[in-house]
């Protein structure tokens, strides 16, 4: 279980995140919706234990995600990924599970790779990679050591119709294996299809946490969104 408590950060005298307070059942799907600027990566970056909470705590089974035994579990996709461009993708994706330790054959980090459809630019350069193709490496170096926790950050921004469709159905594989999936989106009818629970957040304040069917009470999760942000205006 991911359990958010009382937490609060500020950059500054600017507070970007106050008091969330949430929880995220092991095993699930959870959509954190926000526009632009809400607070989403800054909260997303404290789940992974990569800034720390001014206030407040945030545990990953009881434990704080700065702990070397659960950073083990976790992986992160952000949403600006950051490559060594003069590597090829396998190159990277082989510098990535070393960071976690793993002793894995060519096999293993092929595997990867045809499940995110980049297996034919897997000994390509990375600068040579299109936006597309570098979305889907950020995505298999987040799941290269088979994590428990998963935490995406825009997974699907970038991407065609087709490419879309694919990471979405590589999420919900994910899903039957029984991960636990934090997934960041300011695109409702995604975040409407794969998750079984959602957290708005609106100007760093959590507006509301539960299943989308109690929050949209037969309106489209879009309109039931609208309404309560100008509500907020």
């Amino acid at each position: 279980m991911i359990e958010v408590s009382g937490v609060t950060k500020q950059y500054g005298g600017e507070r970007v995140v106050s008091d969330l307070s949430f929880s995220v059942r092991k095993g699930s799907t959870f959509g954190f919706l926000g526009q632009n600027g809400a607070g989403k990566t800054t909260t997303i970056k404290m789940l992974v234990g990569l800034i720390s909470p001014f206030s407040g705590k945030i545990l990953i089974e009881g434990i704080s995600p700065s702990t070397l035994s659960i950073k083990k579990k976790i992986g992160f996709m952000p949403e600006s990924a950051y490559f060594y461009e003069r590597l090829t993708g396998m190159e990277f994706l082989h510098f990535c599970g070393e960071l976690f330790g793993l002793n894995k054959d060519e096999k293993y980090y092929e595997s990867i790779f045809k499940k995110l459809g980049i297996y034919e630019a897997k000994n390509k350069v990375i600068r040579e990679y299109s936006k597309g193709m570098k979305q889907r490496l950020g995505f298999a170096q987040a799941i290269v050591n088979n994590p428990e926790y998963v935490f995406l950050d825009e997974p699907l921004d970038g991407l065609d119709p087709i490419g879309r469709r694919e990471i979405k159905e590589i999420i919900k594989s994910l899903q039957k294996e029984g991960r636990t999936i934090f997934l960041n989106s300011h695109i409702l009818y995604d975040i409407e299809e794969l998750c079984d629970e959602i957290g708005i957040i609106h100007k760093g304040k959590l507006l509301y946490f539960g299943t989308i069917n109690l929050f949209c009470s037969g309106i489209s999760l879009e309109e039931r969104f609208i309404k309560l942000i100008e509500k907020e205006k």
